[in-house]
Order: structure tokens, then C-alpha cells, then sequence
């Protein structure tokens, strides 16, 4: 870690990386709520940012598309329900490469 952090600073930053997949998870879920409130460009950009976490999360690539293509928060939602119920796994688009 540079020395430009203190070393307080680099133990918060060392916790956020190893928390990162719960961060993700979370920020998922509280997505498909705010899609569902709001609409115009603030919807667009959620909507970027919900396929920037399910690309870093690593899921299919068709899956992505298929959620960003629908701007359905059901849609996204039901990823969001897979993933907490264990029947999509974060990775997957790795392991099939």
C-alpha cells in the first residue's frame, strides 16, 4: 500500500477490498429498490452501475445483457434472489473462459 495513507487509512482501505463482495451484494439489492423509485437520467445511470457490479462480480456476460437490455428491475431483482439463494454464483463467467 503507498505511504501516502496513514495507517489508519490503509487498514479502512484494506477492509472495504475484503468486504468488497458483500459491498456488491448489498449495492445490488438496493438498486432494484431505486429503480423501481426513479426514472429518467437517474435511472440511466443505475442502470450502468447495476451491470459495472454483476461484471465485477463476474456472472455470465449473456446474463448482463440480458438484465440491461430489459431495464426491468423484476429482472434484476430475480438475479439479486439467485445470487442470495445460492443458484447463481458470483465467478461464473470465469470459470466457463
Amino acid at each position: 500500500m503507498p505511504k501516502d495513507f496513514s495507517p489508519h487509512q490503509q487498514k479502512v482501505i484494506k477492509r472495504y477490498y475484503e468486504n468488497r463482495d458483500a459491498i456488491d451484494d448489498q449495492r445490488l439489492a438496493e438498486l432494484v429498490t431505486n429503480l423501481y423509485l426513479s426514472s429518467g437520467k437517474k435511472q440511466e445511470k443505475m442502470w450502468v452501475t447495476a451491470e459495472e457490479i454483476m461484471t465485477r462480480m463476474e456472472l455470465p456476460a449473456t446474463r448482463i445483457a440480458h438484465v440491461i437490455e430489459s431495464k426491468d428491475p423484476a429482472v434484476l431483482a430475480r438475479v439479486v434472489e439467485e445470487l442470495q439463494n445460492g443458484k447463481l454464483t458470483k465467478g461464473t463467467a470465469k470459470k466457463k473462459a
